[in-house]
């Protein structure tokens, strides 16, 4: 189910959300412009756990040098696929999320998700040596604040039934349960390597805790 727009009017102009889109726009147009150098910029930024874990070891966990890839690397992406799934669905969740924290707590509240989602893949494959980048994480997080803040509101999709395609109207609730629950499967599972299926389950996980913590109510719609 692909999603195309949602129920839930904002009160406000998410100008964050707009402009962590358009950041992540710039890092991948700096990608495409990095040429033969590309390696080497998603070796410095990227999350690699095996590299993040020995650093944590040695310079301790909050030392700069290994924290900032849990940060650098939710502004990377790995292809035009990559790039314009996770903007479509950060378009879609993020600016009800943000009308609800403001923006500077939505802003905080992105960064922590993306680098709670970076620590959840992590502790899922310490020693790996794969260099992880995306914002996949940090969407989740907004999935997840969005699935606690708005459970009634509903999700205008696109299905894709082998050659069969048509629209419809998905409560929010069940969306993105099925959506949480596939990346939970398949992470337990082990199936398509090469996704950070931990990373997004983590991070849906941090944003419905947030909702719970910071004591936000959930809207019918």
């Amino acid at each position: 189910m692909i999603p195309l727009r949602d129920s839930v009017a904002t009160r406000r102009v998410p100008v964050v959300n707009y402009a962590l889109i358009a950041l992540c726009a710039l890092a991948f147009l700096a990608e495409l412009r990095a040429g033969p150098q590309l390696d080497a910029l998603i070796q410095r930024y990227a999350l690699i756990p095996a590299h993040f874990t020995a650093l944590s070891e040695r310079i301790g966990f909050w030392s700069p040098e290994a924290i900032l890839p849990l940060f650098s690397s939710m502004f990377l992406h790995a292809g035009l696929l990559h790039f314009g799934g996770n903007m479509l669905f950060l378009w879609i969740f993020g600016d009800n999320v943000e009308d609800r924290f403001g923006h500077l707590g939505y802003a905080l509240f992105y960064l922590a998700g993306g680098a709670a989602a970076g620590v959840s893949h992590v502790l899922s494959d310490p020693g790996s040596i794969a260099p992880t980048i995306g914002a996949s994480g940090a969407v989740a997080a907004v999935m997840g604040a969005y699935f606690m803040l708005h459970p009634g509101a509903r999700i205008q999709s696109l299905l894709l039934i082998g050659f069969f395609v048509t629209t419809a109207s998905v409560p929010a609730v069940i969306y993105l349960a099925l959506w949480f629950g596939m990346q939970v499967l398949m992470g337990a599972t082990g199936a398509q390597e090469g996704v950070a299926w931990w990373a997004h389950a983590g991070g849906f996980a941090f944003g419905c805790l947030a909702v719970v913590l910071l004591g936000r109510r959930s809207r019918h719609g």
